[in-house]
């Protein structure tokens, strides 16, 4: 049996793992990290997202605002030291409603997300609106308003969204918000990682071996046999995997999985502007069937559920370049927690039923319903907490960590995630939000008494 020794052993190339191996090794400095995963690294979940990243975050309290704002300046960071290699954007998310009674909503929502640190909120109610309105550049991310532009303006809405359901009443612009490539923007930190002093390892965490009370070695397997690290520190990044990963150092993990998809297909009728923001329609509907259709669908007891009230959320957004013509649909209307599956698998229906769902917001994509375009299906499992906030920090045992639960904002969050984690392994200075990101606190009363009023859990 080889037997090798590192400083940190990192279980998990994703997007989290890759990002806590950056900043251990170029920002702080250890030159003898692990990074160990039986799979080719951001290949299990962290692709699987729309890719987008936003400060637009629910309390209580800032911690997840003053997270993703950290995070996206550390993402500005890499972009501006890259040339921007991996495409940041700032064209934001763009909330849209027909009901009246949203607006109000709008309103309190944009009024929290100030107060929590997203930035200010500018009103745009009819002229001089249209002149303060700034609208989202397609490329870039520098010298951009932050905050939110709530217009009630049809002029304005119609100019700016002519796309959008003429049932518009209101939309909210959330600006410190956009998309990048996952895969570009993981794979330069991997590399910046790897030329500091991390490595690399195609295998399996078989078990951690804890001696009085902390971590002492880790057992791997793989194609090449087994083999046994030595270290001190132990880091669970696996993903869908931190709860069984837990396990091995008889922890049991609070977290639960949802599964996640997108729909990418050819819109070659150019109907959403390769311009336009992330685009989510806040309201509930029922989809968009012909009488023909209802009557086909209602006497069937299988696909009765078709014509029932589907929840709110359906979003989209361009994908690719300029000269591209795909687009990204996603919808979760089904969130029931399902113990992961690999391949994941994917009701044939789905495709149909997020475009007819967008369409509600997009009419223009009605053009599509007579012959669905074909399309690529892909998603993966969302790791979650009760609250849907992350676990950063240390675990019950000494010298293993956890960087997890990351559910669909792994991407968003995962630099400031890494960079906080490392903080705690090597005992730097951590920020107001890291004791609202422990495991710990679940064992506060006071939080526990949070969790029973909760409300919004930030998921779109």
């Amino acid at each position: 049996m080889i037997r090798s020794t590192a400083d940190v052993v990192i279980c998990g190339a994703g997007i989290a793992g890759i990002a806590a191996a950056y900043h251990l090794t170029v920002r702080r400095g250890l030159k003898n990290v692990i990074l160990v995963d039986q799979y080719p690294p951001l290949s299990l979940t962290s692709d699987k997202s729309s890719e987008c990243y936003r400060n637009w975050w629910p309390g209580p309290g800032n911690a997840m605002v003053s997270l993703m704002n950290r995070s996206i300046d550390i993402l500005e960071e890499l972009a501006h030291d890259s040339d921007n290699m991996f495409h940041l954007n700032r064209r934001g998310y763009l909330f849209a409603t027909a009901d009246p009674r949203r607006i109000s909503d709008f309103t309190q929502i944009a009024a929290e997300s100030s107060e929590l640190g997203a930035g200010p909120v500018r009103f745009h109610t009819g002229p001089p609106g249209d002149a303060a309105y700034v609208p989202a550049p397609a490329r870039g991310f520098a010298r951009l308003p932050t905050g939110a532009d709530l217009i009630l303006d049809q002029a304005l809405i119609r100019k700016h969204f002519p796309y959008l359901s003429e049932r518009t009443v209101a939309v909210l612009h959330a600006r410190r918000c956009g998309w990048f490539s996952a895969h570009q923007c993981g794979m330069y930190m991997l590399e910046l990682a790897r030329a500091h002093g991390a490595t690399l390892l195609q295998a399996r965490v078989e078990s951690i071996e804890v001696a009085g009370g902390r971590v002492k070695a880790v057992r791997l397997g793989g194609n090449d046999g087994s083999s046994t690290i030595s270290t001190p520190t132990f880091v669970n990044a696996a993903g869908p995997y931190i709860k069984q990963v837990g396990s091995m150092l008889g922890i049991d993990l609070p977290v639960f999985w949802e599964l996640h998809s997108k729909v990418v297909f050819n819109d070659h009728l150019g109907v959403v502007p390769r311009d336009a923001p992330l685009i989510i329609w806040v309201d509930a509907q029922h989809l968009p069937w012909s009488e023909e259709e209802k009557t086909l669908l209602a006497g069937s007891q299988g696909t009765q559920w078709l014509l029932g009230e589907f929840p709110v959320g359906a979003h989209g957004r361009t994908e690719g370049g300029q000269d591209s013509t795909m687009v990204m649909l996603v919808w979760t209307y089904d969130t029931e927690p399902v113990e992961p599956v690999y391949p994941p698998r994917f009701d044939p229906r789905h495709p149909e039923i997020v475009l007819r769902g967008m369409s509600t917001m997009i009419p223009g994509l009605t053009a599509y319903f007579d012959r669905i375009p074909k399309c690529v299906v892909d998603g993966g499992y969302y790791t979650k907490t009760q609250e849907n906030r992350p676990l950063i920090g240390p675990l019950p045992v000494e010298g293993a960590y956890i960087i997890g639960a990351l559910s669909g904002y792994g991407l968003m969050a995962s630099s400031a995630a890494g960079e906080l984690l490392a903080a705690h392994i090597t005992g730097g200075r951590l920020p107001p939000y890291a004791l609202a990101l422990r495991l710990e606190r679940y064992h506060d009363p006071e939080y526990q008494k949070l969790l029973e009023n909760w409300g919004q859990s930030g998921q779109l």
